[in-house]
Parts: C-alpha cells; structure tokens; sequence
C-alpha cells in the first residue's frame, strides 16, 4: 500500500486544498488546513505530493484505507491466476483414460489455459522415450480444437514434456 503523510507529518508550508466533497480551496496555509479539518474532525492527507505546492485532502482515513483495500481485493479476484493447466500421461494409458484426458484438455483450451502435457516414465520405460513421443503426438493430434505448439515434445530427465495453448484465431 502507497504511503500517505497525515495531518502534522505534512511538511510544506503550503498546500493546495481539496474538501471533503472533492470541491477546490485554493492554496491555502498548512495550519489553516489542519484547523479546517479538526473543525470538520477529519484528516488532513497528502495525496499529491510531487505537486506544487503538495495537494491535500479533507477526508476520513480510516475509511480511505478500508476502501483502497476493498479495491485491492476486488482487483486480485479480477486476476487471471495460472494460465497453465496439467494433464500427465502415462506410456501404458487406456483408450478411455486418454479419451477422458482429451476431453479434459478441450475444456481447458475452451477457457483459454495453457496445457501442459507430462509424461514420466518410470524403470524400463525410460529406454522407450520414442514411444512416449509418439504416445503424446497421437494425444496433441487427437484434439479436436486449433492449437499452437509452444514446446514440442522435450526429454527432461525421466519426463517427456509438451506445451500448447489454444489457437488466436478462434
């Protein structure tokens, strides 16, 4: 959260003064401004302070913090988290576990996600990484929907690992 100087922390002799009701006062002396707004029994807070002279406004603090902060949440919701979904697959899947996985995937690239395809290989399957290239070749080309390939089929350790994401021009 943005710092704000209060009342006698404010250190410009003068300041350009905005009320309450976000109406212009003018250039007005820094101790008629804290007179002002302890009559009122609010703040006085800098919220320009690279203006000349600084700006400051009469407002309830409390209440403009709780506020910054309810924006700050709402804007976290409205975050696209992720991006990136998973599917792992296996050298030794059934055709209805791969159906299952594909379906999976188009929901994925339906919303927008990327989609990375995993394949470990486990013992004596790590001499068969040609099988498994080509076992998730047959699941990239089983989809349905227009996709990119970001990364082909890469050997990384015991793991054979692909990204796609949906195409632009849907």
């Amino acid at each position: 959260m943005k710092y704000y100087r209060l009342n006698h922390k404010i250190n410009a002799p003068l300041v350009r003064l905005i009320d309450e009701h976000d109406e212009h006062l003018g250039e007005v002396k820094l101790e008629k401004a804290l007179q002002i707004a302890r009559e009122k029994e609010l703040d006085l807070v800098e919220i320009g302070p690279k203006a000349e002279p600084p700006v400051a406004k009469i407002m309830n603090f409390g209440q403009f913090k709780y506020n910054l902060k309810k924006k700050d949440k709402e804007a976290k919701k409205q975050q696209k988290t992720g991006g990136t979904k998973g599917v792992r697959l296996t050298p030794r899947i059934s055709r209805h576990d791969l159906e299952t996985r594909i379906k999976k995937t188009e929901e994925f690239l339906a919303q927008g996600n990327k989609i990375k395809i995993e394949m470990i290989l486990k013992g004596r399957e790590k001499a068969h990484f040609d099988l498994a290239r080509e076992k998730i070749q047959e699941f990239i080309n089983s989809l349905t929907r227009e996709i990119n390939i970001d990364q082909s089929p890469q050997r990384q350790g015991n793991r054979l690992i692909a990204i796609i994401s949906p195409s632009s021009k849907e």
